[in-house]
């Protein structure tokens, strides 16, 4: 234990409980426990936490940010190797550059690249932490214009299954940049530093948002659905159906944000300012100026920390009239007056051949739980799980930053690259040490049913 210049915590020991549950950013904790964490203070840290589980038989997960819903680095069993401590960015402006360990989060980052003149793609959510939220795609702000932001990624730093700490480029190592590029929790080593592009800031960024009355929802998301293909790729249009504070019954609200460059300026807003419900609006924001860190503020303002949440997924390109169809009961369904339905107009990008990032759609359908009382974690799981299984028919796969395998088995790449990233795994991890996707032995639905019989016996 003493090779490593941070803290071990054996099942146990003080401090282990904390780091455990510390180790999960959702108050939903999971009931799985590693045999040993390892709060890393450096590469060196982690390339011993490798050699010391494999001469163990110890599997090794990670944890980056701890904001995988479903706290998918704690396991039962093995050696969790906690990167949260790693949080050192270096910015190379001139050269539109930008060196991040895994646990910075977005807010700062950009904080440092404004100032700098400088932007990222970086998770919606302030304290999402780069290495998950890369390692599945990465959908971020502007990101239709900008791309997936692990597109963005034109190098790692990573720990391989032997040890071996690795700098890997397109031209060392293009395999395993392929898999970076969108694997999520199924990559095989741990990433310790993202060398990454940056881009321009933009001239302004404009928000724009309508609240309509819960009889206009299906007419706004058909609208907002069918006219995405014709806006800029520089507006980011999604729609939310929730409760708002003020209003009694369900609201649907669309919120378009532009994020303006000498190619494309206010003008983009014009489509949504046409829309021909625009009058039946309870309340409107209209292109009011806005920065990043105002938008992190709105983010942050649906998913505060301290809440209890379920959260799951799916694309789709089915014509709109099926998809509300199908989704009726999600939509009808909203179990607590903060969660509710994000409608994401996506739009849709090509893949790219040194990439695994792969399923994707015009629309990302998504059920966000929202809830306080440990009493309703069934009830948040079914709605934010067992509902979405009605849009099977219209749907082809889901993305890895909501997604549960262990409850809502669906698939997080196309079945070519899932294919390949098999093939991968068996040449870099021979012998799986590292953890992957959750299994249904790691149900967290099967957690709050066990948790609800438990109270009522």
């Amino acid at each position: 234990m003493t090779d490593f210049e941070s803290r071990l915590l054996v099942r146990g020991a003080h401090g282990y409980e904390e780091a455990r549950l510390g180790a999960v950013w959702n108050e939903r904790k999971p009931d799985r426990r590693p045999d040993a964490i390892l709060v890393a203070a450096g590469d060196r840290d982690v390339q011993e936490g490798v050699r010391w589980g494999v001469a163990r038989g110890l599997r090794v997960s990670v944890r980056s940010g701890g904001h995988s819903w479903i706290g998918n680095g704690v396991r039962d069993g093995g050696l969790l190797i906690d990167l949260s401590a790693l949080d050192e960015v270096v910015v190379d402006a001139p050269n539109r550059r930008a060196t991040v360990r895994p646990a910075v989060q977005g807010t700062r980052f950009n904080a440092l690249l404004a100032a700098e003149g400088l932007v990222f793609p970086s998770g919606h959510c302030p304290s999402v932490g780069v290495g998950g939220f890369l390692l599945g795609g990465g959908y971020g702000w502007n990101s239709r214009a900008l791309g997936p932001a692990c597109f963005s990624v034109e190098g790692v730093d990573a720990v391989l299954a032997d040890g071996t700490l690795v700098h890997a480029t397109d031209e060392t190592h293009p395999d395993l940049m392929w898999a970076v590029r969108g694997a999520g929790p199924g990559f095989f080593a741990v990433v310790t530093r993202f060398h990454l592009r940056v881009h321009p800031a933009y001239d302004q960024i404009l928000r724009s948002a309508y609240v309509f009355p819960h009889e206009l929802r299906d007419e706004v998301l058909a609208w907002s659905y069918d006219t995405v293909p014709e806006v800029s790729d520089s507006l980011e249009l999604s729609a939310k159906v929730a409760c708002t504070p003020g209003v009694e019954r369900p609201t649907t609200t669309i919120t378009a944000a532009a994020f303006c460059t000498p190619q494309d300026g206010p003008e983009m807003l014009e489509p949504l300012e046409r829309a021909p419900f625009l009058r039946h609006a309870l309340r409107r924001i209209e292109r009011r100026p806005s920065s990043l860190d105002d938008l992190y503020a709105l983010s942050d303002g649906l998913t505060p920390k301290g809440r209890r949440y379920a959260v799951d997924g799916v694309w789709t390109d089915a014509p709109v009239e099926r998809v509300l169809d199908a989704g009726q009961e999600v939509l009808d369904g909203i179990p607590t007056r903060e969660s509710f339905l994000l409608w994401m107009l996506w739009g849709g990008q090509p893949t790219r051949e040194n990439a695994c990032w792969s399923t994707q759609g015009r629309l990302y359908f998504s059920p966000n739980a929202v809830w306080r009382d440990p009493a309703d974690d069934l009830l948040g799981e079914t709605w934010a799980h067992d509902s979405l299984r009605a849009l099977d028919p219209v749907a082809h796969g889901t993305q890895f930053a909501d997604a549960n395998p262990a409850d809502r088995p669906d698939h997080g790449l196309r079945a070519e690259q899932a294919a390949r990233l098999e093939r991968l795994r068996e040449r870099y991890d021979p012998h799986g040490l590292f953890r992957t996707y959750l299994s249904p032995e790691e149900s967290t639905t099967a957690l709050a049913v066990r948790r609800r019989a438990e109270r009522t016996a």
